[in-house]
């Protein structure tokens, strides 16, 4: 209790300016364009999708913040054009952003970090995948002021997420590589 009570009595004397700000949520429209590689099934081949997608950005500087991204696909899997059912990903990634200011209303960013991809709602008769995978991702983007806290963003990621496709029996058929580029655009809010 005397701990919560110094707490919140330092915070009380901080700066306004020092708590202001510091967060923004971004919703977001993505393209997940996937760079399939199958070495063991040539023509193996994943859709591309829309999607929703939400994130959180911390700033621990006014330059240095730290992204949550959250979204998730249902996607269509094929063999030489042949549909062989579809698979889920829910691939959380956490990036650490450099944001330059080189003008009030632009502000231009660069990440890198990593991402846990979780495969569910697998429906590939006859075959089945591992059910994580851990990959880096890397990421550009802008955000364009339209308020005092309210910005258009622009926002492009390269994520890496691989699975290894197997029979039902177990036998490995190949890795499977996504290896997105997601393409987004969106609207954000600093608080």
């Amino acid at each position: 209790m005397k701990k919560s009570l110094l707490a919140l009595a330092l915070i009380a004397t901080l700066p306004t300016s020092a708590l202001a700000e510091n967060w923004m949520m971004r919703v977001r429209a993505i393209d997940i364009v996937p760079d399939v590689d199958a070495p063991g099934l040539p023509g193996l081949d994943v859709s591309s999708a829309w999607v929703p997608e939400v994130d959180f950005t911390y700033f621990m500087t006014p330059n240095i913040g730290v992204e949550l991204i959250l979204a998730t696909t249902r996607r269509d899997v094929t063999l030489n054009g042949v549909g062989l059912g579809k698979l889920s990903t829910l691939p959380p990634t956490v990036t650490v952003q450099y944001h330059f200011n080189p003008t009030p209303t632009i502000k231009p960013y660069v990440g890198a970090g990593l991402n846990y991809t979780r495969f569910y709602n697998v429906d590939l008769p006859g075959f089945k995948v591992d059910s994580n995978s851990v990959g880096g991702a890397l990421q550009a983007g802008v955000d364009i002021a339209v308020t005092k806290n309210g910005y258009i963003n622009l926002d492009v990621k390269k994520i890496w997420i691989g699975t290894t496709v197997k029979t039902a029996a177990g036998a490995t058929l190949t890795d499977l590589d996504l290896n997105p580029v997601v393409w987004g655009i969106g609207y954000g809010f600093r608080f």
